[in-house]
């Protein structure tokens, strides 16, 4: 029997059970999407507001998951792992010496700037410095992880960027073992589906649902309309009386 492949050609590596992978391939969006989504001058904040217009609910401030480099933006189609606590203590693991962590085959999964969504375990690392190193050579355009990551020397030489609960020297193939890959995952209280948007600056992170992208899109671009035309008319030194009148957005 062939090994299941992906439309892309891919198979899988066999880092997690084949029933652990909930999707081989994400759902289609439109690229010139994204790149509209990229242009955006303040990306997250603008992406925030939109959703509060449309009555949805997928913004994670940076206080909550901090970005490993500064003024970097990120715009990408979500590829998500679960991870749970492995059973055994750390100890036994070690001896048993076969590490639970599954996040490569989400890279394996990957297609160049994607962005991976890992929910995991916190004050243990769910991405160390050969695995960030390994999302970067597959293209991924960075990592949202709500828990920890570590070797973050390894993720700045490379220029990688991670949004994450912080960094630690603790190893997480003992302690963790990857449940899903493709499937639902939960962000610091936000549901995030495979195919899903994420948006990502020093600010946070937005989660766009896959349904509903092209509609905050258009939004959001409404709203940042409205901050340009206001951003120009302070510089051009309208008197405060016409900016409180003026309606810009």
């Amino acid at each position: 029997m062939e090994p299941e492949k992906t439309l892309t050609g891919k198979t899988l590596i066999g880092r997690v059970p084949r029933e652990a992978v909930r999707q081989l391939e994400l759902p289609p969006l439109d690229p010139a999407l994204l790149e509209r989504l990229c242009r955006l001058q303040d990306l997250t904040g603008t992406l925030s507001d939109a959703m509060d217009d449309l009555g949805l609910f997928g913004a994670v401030p940076a206080s909550d998951l901090r970005p490993s480099l500064t003024g970097r933006r990120i715009v990408g189609q979500a590829v998500t792992v679960r991870n749970a606590e492995r059973p055994e203590t750390p100890t036994e693991a070690a001896r048993i010496g076969r590490s639970g962590m599954g996040e490569h085959e989400a890279y394996n999964l990957a297609e160049p700037g994607n962005v991976v969504v890992i929910e995991g375990l916190p004050g243990v690392s769910n991405m160390g410095g050969q695995s960030a190193t390994l999302a970067h050579r597959s293209g991924l355009a960075g990592a949202v992880i709500d828990g920890a990551h570590r070797d973050p020397d390894a993720s700045r030489e490379n220029g990688f960027p991670i949004w994450s609960r912080g960094v630690t020297p603790v190893t997480g193939k003992w302690r963790l073992r990857t449940v899903e890959v493709n499937g639902p995952v939960r962000i610091a209280g936000v549901l995030v589906e495979a195919g899903d948007v994420v948006a990502a600056d020093d600010a946070g992170i937005v989660i766009i649902p896959h349904a509903r992208v092209e509609a905050v899109l258009l939004e959001a671009e409404r709203i940042d309309s409205g901050d340009a035309a206001q951003k120009g008319d302070i510089t051009a030194g309208v008197d405060l009386g016409t900016l409180a009148r003026t309606r810009y957005k």
